[in-house]
C-alpha cells in the first residue's frame, strides 16, 4: 500500500479541473494507454499569454490523477513564461510528496504542460531529441541522461520511478546503467536487475 499525503488523497478523491477545453489554445497529450498511463492537458490562454483555464483527462492511478489535478491548480493564472518553469518536483512539493515509485506521474504532468505550450506556440510537431532507448515507454537517451543529472539518480529503479524507462521488458537496463556510470564518472554504482 502506498503512503499518500492528505493533499494527494484530496486531489485524487476530489480532482479539480477535469474535462477538456473546447477550442483549446494549448493541447498536451502524453503517455499511452498501452503502457498504462495517459494524460491530456488543455489550456485556454488570453491575449497577455496568461493561462485562464486548464483542464485534464487522465487514465492512470491515484498519483496520476492527483498530479494532473495539482498541475492545473498550479498553472491557472500564470503566464506561459511562468508556467514553463514548473518542474515535476514543484508538482510533488505541491502535493506534499509522492511515493518514489510514483514520481513518474508528476513527470507526465510536466511533459503534458511542455507539449501544451509547444502546441500554443505552433511547435507541436517537434520530434523528441535523441535516440529511443526504452522502446516500451518511448524514452530517449537525452531524457534519461537529463533526469539522472537533474535528480542525481543512482540506479535503474530510480530512473524507472522518474520517467518509467526500464520499467517494461528490461532490454534497456544495460544502456541505462551505462548512462548512470558515465554521468557519475564511476563504475562503483551497481544495481541488480
Amino acid at each position: 500500500m502506498w503512503d499518500y499525503s492528505e493533499k494527494v488523497k484530496d486531489h485524487f478523491l476530489n480532482p479539480r479541473n477535469t474535462g477538456v477545453i473546447e477550442n483549446a489554445d494549448g493541447i498536451g497529450d502524453v503517455g499511452s494507454l498501452a503502457c498504462g498511463d495517459a494524460l491530456k492537458l488543455t489550456l485556454k490562454i488570453d491575449e497577455h499569454e496568461r493561462i485562464i483555464d486548464a483542464k485534464f483527462q487522465t487514465f492512470g492511478c491515484a498519483s496520476a490523477i492527483a498530479s494532473s489535478s495539482a498541475l492545473t491548480e498550479m498553472i491557472k493564472g500564470l503566464t506561459i513564461h511562468e508556467a514553463e518553469k514548473i518542474t515535476n518536483d514543484h508538482i510533488v512539493d505541491f502535493l506534499g510528496g509522492l511515493p518514489k515509485e510514483k514520481i513518474h506521474c508528476s513527470v507526465m504532468g510536466r511533459d503534458a504542460l511542455e507539449k501544451a505550450i509547444q502546441f500554443y506556440r505552433g511547435k507541436q510537431d517537434i520530434p523528441k531529441e535523441g535516440q529511443v532507448v526504452c522502446e516500451c515507454f518511448g524514452v530517449t537517451d537525452i531524457e534519461i541522461e537529463k533526469t539522472i543529472r537533474e535528480h542525481q539518480l543512482k540506479g535503474i529503479t530510480d530512473v524507472t520511478s522518474y520517467i518509467k524507462a526500464g520499467g517494461g521488458c528490461g532490454k534497456c537496463h544495460e544502456t541505462i546503467q551505462s548512462t548512470i556510470h558515465r554521468v557519475h564518472g564511476t563504475n562503483d554504482i551497481v544495481e541488480e536487475v
